[in-house]
């Protein structure tokens, strides 16, 4: 795996890392706590982890709509698994199901990847209305691949957050950290999903390569007349994502208005 080696030394001194980082960005911003939601999925475990270890209010919720009940399952075991660790860890549940469907029912012009794209943005209205209420930051769960690779994720949906504590990680680094921190095997073990689709797709699926496959592809930078032909293919794939999706990775562009015609 990506690095195993170089990491597995520095465990400890990468989490103690991002803990006092999260901590300190809360009291520069004179914030009271953390609000971070729960999928089921290996980035979501670490980085409530991770904000369990600040020692703040830490409110994870929970957020099903239309979604495999393995998923909800293993959310469930590791909100319990938090909780039980860590005092300042809390939870709720709220169920969008039903604001979904309503929603659905009214748009005439039907789009599947733009409604999967809706129970994103759902979700993070949710997580800033009780971030707002009780004085907290929402936390993003997003890694370096995603983020910064080829841009796998909902522009103003789960890419709409305050802080992102996990975004300098590879995907295999998470993998690497979450097992360090004795995050639930179902969890680790478990196909990375987005949780988007009906048909509960992975994210290889939709990818069309592994998180492997993709952290060789951002580090690559060998001559490509040795590579074979899935490797070829893994560099397009890499290099299609990585420009298509430039508008969500890049910082939003500000029009500059000239001095003279102000």
């Amino acid at each position: 795996m990506y690095k195993f080696v170089k990491i597995f030394m520095k465990e400890k001194k990468i989490i103690n890392h991002i803990v006092n980082w999260i901590n300190n960005y809360l009291s520069s911003n004179k914030m009271d706590g953390l609000v971070i939601g729960i999928s089921g999925g290996i980035d979501s475990a670490l980085t409530s982890t991770l904000c369990a270890l600040t020692n703040k209010p830490t409110l994870c919720i929970e957020l099903p709509l239309h979604q495999n009940s393995k998923q909800i399952n293993r959310g469930k075991k590791h909100i319990d698994w938090l909780k039980k660790r860590y005092k300042n860890v809390q939870s709720i549940e709220l169920d969008l199901t039903s604001t979904f469907d309503e929603f659905n029912k009214i748009i005439e012009q039907k789009d599947n990847l733009a409604l999967a794209n809706t129970r994103s943005r759902l979700r993070m209205m949710s997580l800033y209305y009780f971030a707002q209420i009780n004085n907290y930051l929402v936390v993003g769960t997003g890694n370096k691949v995603e983020d910064f690779g080829i841009g796998f994720f909902t522009k103003y949906g789960d890419g709409g957050v305050d802080l992102s504590p996990i975004a300098d990680l590879m995907k295999s680094e998470v993998f690497i950290l979450s097992k360090y921190l004795d995050i639930d095997k179902s969890i680790l073990n478990a196909d990375p999903t987005d949780g988007l689709w009906e048909d509960d797709r992975t994210d290889e699926e939709q990818i069309g390569a592994s998180y492997d496959e993709i952290e060789w592809a951002m580090t690559f930078n060998d001559n490509e007349e040795n590579l074979n032909l899935r490797q070829l293919q893994i560099l397009k794939i890499y290099s299609n994502y990585n420009q298509k999706n430039k508008h969500k990775m890049n910082p939003v562009p500000i029009c500059k208005i000239p001095s003279q015609f102000k």
